[in-house]
């Protein structure tokens, strides 16, 4: 048999005011053909997966085009038919196909389609027809509508955040399309939008009620003929229709299975709605905590900055309190291009005066200034070899410099925002987090897996920015109405 795989992966926080450009894509990431291979086989990654169980079944997996770029706004209407024009071109080109394998998130958003993974997904499908398989892999934050799932033949999502399990559901994806292919079997999916936002403090599936949710999703999967059952929490970033919660079930042959699975677990999520949201610790409150903790480090999650829900990583509001309060022994990432080629033209080992972070217009917080030595300089390429969120394994931070300041702390300046998900972002630049008393980390959920073991506990602190916990200070104009918690919807479970 012969796949083709290929995609645009990109989550778009719709309060960023950056766009998803074609300067960016191509800064960022589009691979073609051969480079997808170079990039991705043997990674944990959904296509690394894609590759590995495709070799193992002696299919022929074609890779074509894959484009991805760090969470930032909408994507440009000319990116997107740039690259998705690519990408149906060689499809058509390269047919026929037993088979077909998308790696798309399930929460891009197109200037002009708003739904753009089912706009892609729709494509996909009118290139190759109504009879080929088409298998895809969402990010367990897609926003999943009707209309992609009705373009796909089987859809799984990741079921792990920090997102631990790409592999493993893109090999379960190969596995399915490949049955499909040869006839022996015959998906029905079903879908469940839950008029339902989870708070992103909540999304920890280690943790109730996400944990719990999940069990349920694997006890129902579990039933005779079930393939796939799928809790899914959304993306509260993207203003779209289709934002929220989805239930998501496929059943070989039984659409009634599918629906009766899908109806249980929503009904479960809707009873936990009160749980699933959430209100956390200030930041002078989570400092406090991190002071009182007998030993570190203490990580603490940067909620409004959170490169991989699409902040700049530029937020200083932490840093700005730490010095203030005289807090040393305090690591932190800073996205700041120009404080990175201040200390490089200085060199390592120079004394410099510099004005970091705060340099976006949406930034939170201000420059801070800092005196301090340049301890390092790197071009800011590293590989993960730790469990890593999404399974991705090479990074490019950028030139970057590692800076030691008068007051204690060191700043990693980069010039490209790269999600705080691996600790050898820090060891590739001969930095150890264990030496700190304090570690920042930009993230919710994507640091955990990397740091939670390091960490002698992780607080999650409310801070400002365009992925603020506090979802009542977003400005909302297509999601549904009424939505939980914003409003109080009459929802039956039963009949959705």
């Amino acid at each position: 048999m012969r796949f083709a795989t290929l995609g645009l992966f990109h989550e778009a926080n719709t309060f960023s005011p950056t766009p998803a450009d074609r300067r960016l894509f191509t800064a960022g990431g589009i691979l073609r053909g051969r480079e997808i291979v170079a990039e991705y086989d043997g990674s944990s990654a959904t296509i690394g997966g894609y590759l590995a169980e495709a070799d193992r079944l002696g299919i022929e997996l074609v890779p074509l085009v894959f484009a991805f770029v760090n969470p930032v706004g909408a994507i440009t209407d000319d990116a997107f038919e740039a690259i998705v024009g690519e990408m149906l071109d060689r499809l058509a080109e390269q047919g026929p196909w037993d088979g077909v394998l998308l790696n798309i998130h399930g929460a891009a958003v197109a200037e002009r389609h708003p739904d753009a993974d089912g706009e892609i997904a729709s494509r996909v499908r009118g290139v190759v027809g109504p009879d080929v398989p088409v298998g895809a892999v969402l990010d367990l934050h897609a926003n999943i509508s009707p209309r992609l799932v009705d373009a796909l033949t089987v859809t799984l999502v990741y079921q792990t955040n920090p997102h631990v399990d790409a592999r493993e559901q893109a090999i379960a994806c190969t596995r399915l399309v490949a049955g499909c292919a040869r006839g022996e079997l015959t998906p029905r999916q079903s879908l469940v939008q839950l008029p339902l936002v989870v708070n992103i403090a909540r999304q920890d599936t280690n943790e109730q009620p996400m944990s719990g949710l999940v069990a349920k999703a694997a006890e129902l999967a579990r039933r005779p003929g079930m393939l796939s059952v799928s809790v899914v929490e959304g993306f509260p970033y993207a203003d779209v229709a289709h934002m929220g919660m989805t239930c998501l079930a496929v059943h070989d042959g039984d659409q009634s299975q599918a629906d009766a699975a899908t109806r249980e677990l929503a009904a479960e999520v809707w009873d936990r709605r009160a749980a699933l949201q959430a209100r956390e610790l200030d930041v002078d409150q989570a400092l406090d905590l991190a002071e009182c903790e007998p030993e570190g480090p203490v990580v603490l999650l940067d909620v409004g900055d959170n490169i991989g829900g699409g902040a700049p990583g530029d937020s200083t509001v932490i840093l700005e309190a730490a010095v203030k309060r005289g807090l040393g022994s305090l690591l932190q990432t800073l996205w700041d291009p120009e404080s990175a080629r201040c200390c490089e033209v200085a060199g390592t080992g120079a004394e410099v005066r510099l004005r970091v972070g705060a340099c976006s217009a949406h930034a939170a917080g201000n420059p801070v200034p800092v005196v301090g030595r340049v301890r390092a300089l790197s071009d800011g390429r590293f590989e993960a070899k730790d469990s890593v969120h999404a399974g991705l394994r090479f990074f490019d931070m950028g030139p970057t410099a590692v800076v030691d300041t008068e007051a204690g702390h060191t700043l990693v300046l980069t010039s490209k925002p790269v999600m705080n998900s691996s600790l050898y972002q820090h060891y590739s630049v001969g930095v150890d987090p264990r030496d700190y008393r304090v570690v920042v980390a930009k993230g919710v959920n994507s640091p955990r897996a990397a740091y939670g073991p390091i960490a002698s506990r992780m607080v999650v602190a409310d801070t400002e920015g365009v992925t603020a916990m506090n979802l009542d200070k977003l400005a909302y104009h297509h999601r549904r109405r009424p939505m939980y918690p914003f409003e109080l919807p009459d929802f039956d479970p039963g009949n959705p």
